[in-house]
């Protein structure tokens, strides 16, 4: 029986460079670094508060077949890569501390059905979206539109 979502795969360019952006930009901590060999290293990272969802940093290659590796790459370059959500207390306080950090946004915080929400990349082109949800149901929600 399945219990909960403990890991998940976010590719990124650079390891060391993507560590330092998740642990001294974003927050998290580091956590697993491990080298198998001298060509692969499992690096993830946890959130203090959510110990129990590892993000695993990792370059793509194989055993990806060079064109699915290639395609990652190249979304990544032009900062077209879907990553994931992340939950904030305060959406503007967030998006002011992170840009004050240096960090791209692709979209201010807006208003939204669900609550304020923000886009923004990580350091390998990974889109983020920052979201501080309000108490309205998805059963409200349908039919709202959506700026």
């Amino acid at each position: 029986m399945i219990t909960n979502v403990s890991l998940v795969t976010v590719w990124v360019k650079d390891l060391d460079e993507s560590l330092a952006f998740y642990t001294d930009v974003l927050g998290f901590k580091p956590n697993a670094d491990v080298a198998f060999g001298s060509d692969y290293r499992w690096l993830t990272v946890i959130h203090p508060d959510q110990p129990e969802l590892e993000l695993h940093l990792s370059t793509p290659g194989a055993p990806l077949s060079d064109e699915l590796v290639g395609a990652i790459q190249r979304a990544m370059d032009q900062g077209q890569m879907p990553g994931i959500g992340l939950a904030v207390n305060d959406c503007k306080a967030t998006y002011e501390d992170l840009t004050a950090k240096g960090v791209e946004f692709l979209q201010p915080p807006s208003e939204r059905p669900y609550g304020v929400e923000a886009l923004m990349r990580d350091n390998s082109g990974n889109w983020l979206v920052l979201v501080e949800r309000n108490d309205v149901s998805p059963d409200q929600m349908n039919g709202a539109a959506i700026a």
